[in-house]
């Protein structure tokens, strides 16, 4: 039987999905928890299907899939899980619900510094946390993450939440480069630099900088061709007129990214058909669409970014293996909380 969700958001109604319908236990299926819009990997999953035969089911929730599958134990219908953020991936790892995925086609696809040591994770997807800054406002081309201490910034920065997981991944690679000391001196500069508390998702930030609230904002590379690309609120092609990206530290270490990724479920009832479509979406073709579709990076070497993308700048990531920054989320974390980041410059 098969099963499908197009926007479950909530812990309760994808309970009550899994009640009305059996898991899929075929040998020609593998059941997907995505924390990945349905939309965003549906190219993908047909292609898989398409080349392979095997059907996948998708169920789909804003949060707490990790959770629910380690909630559902043995179980549990989830063959793989998609996400986004190493955060959430080491979570998972944390929460034991993942087996390692031992893989030549994955091995020779994915280098090294984009995957788990011990094979508990794969990234598919790499994006960066870069700098928009006004088209109007901002003459500087070059900047790095250090320099948005500089008191030159002050009341002209705005980025959301110090909590969410894409502001914990870039201080948290900032205290694997520079040690926590230096990295909450730095914290504190960027915190009196805000022209506002922490607010909204990254789009927001650029809606700010196209009103005047600031002059530069922090935010993942894809919102722009979100941006550019919206039909449905052409007001959002305006924000992206407005503003450029900046690659942080591009002519030193390199600009931080971060991933989409996937695991193997622990109890897997499709475990063959499971590392099928991981191997498959770490394919040069699946890459390729990836690329295309979600305006992202591709961690296949070889694997041509969009036009789009590439009319940005050239990224040079940071060589950091991202295993060794998500060691110091925790520690992330409590630095927001310590230095009162989110109450703003006030603070």
């Amino acid at each position: 039987m098969r099963y499908r969700s197009r926007a479950v958001t909530g812990l309760a109604l994808l309970a009550s999905s899994f009640v009305a319908s059996a898991p899929a236990l075929a040998d020609g299926e593998v059941n997907i928890y995505s924390y990945r819009q349905p939309y965003l990997i549906q190219p993908l999953l047909d292609a898989f299907t398409a080349d392979t035969g095997i059907k996948t089911n998708v169920i789909f929730a804003s949060k707490g899939l990790s959770e629910r599958i380690a909630t559902e134990g043995a179980n549990s219908p989830a063959d793989v899980m998609m996400t986004v953020d190493i955060g959430r991936l080491d979570a998972a790892v944390q929460l034991g619900i993942t087996a390692p995925i031992a893989s030549e086609t994955i091995s020779e696809n994915i280098p090294a510094q984009f995957r788990d040591p011990v094979g508990h994770w794969i990234g598919l997807t790499s994006r960066a946390r870069v700098v928009y800054a006004s088209k109007e406002r901002v003459d500087q081309d070059t900047i790095t993450y250090e320099e948005l201490a500089d008191p030159k910034w002050r009341g002209r920065i705005c980025t959301r939440s110090g909590q969410h997981v894409y502001t914990l991944g870039l201080i948290a690679s900032m205290i694997a480069h520079h040690g926590e000391e230096k990295t909450e001196e730095w914290l504190i500069g960027l915190r009196d630099n805000l022209a506002r508390k922490p607010a909204g998702n990254d789009r927001a930030q650029v809606k700010s900088v196209y009103a005047g609230e600031c002059d530069i904002s922090l935010g993942n590379t894809y919102y722009m061709g979100k941006m550019e690309t919206n039909d449905k609120e052409p007001e959002q092609k305006e924000w992206a007129a407005s503003v450029r990206l900046i690659f942080p530290n591009a002519e030193g270490r390199g600009t931080h990214v971060n991933l989409s990724g996937v695991v193997l479920s622990k109890n897997a009832p499709n475990r063959n058909n499971a590392i099928a479509l991981i191997e498959y979406l770490t394919s040069p073709k699946a890459q390729e669409i990836y690329a295309d579709s979600n305006f992202e990076y591709p961690v296949t070497p070889g694997v041509p970014v969009s036009e789009r993308v590439k009319s940005w700048g050239v990224l040079k990531p940071d060589s950091m293996p991202l295993s060794d920054i998500a060691k110091f989320r925790k520690a992330a974390s409590e630095m927001v909380d310590r230095v009162a980041f989110d109450d703003g410059p006030a603070s």
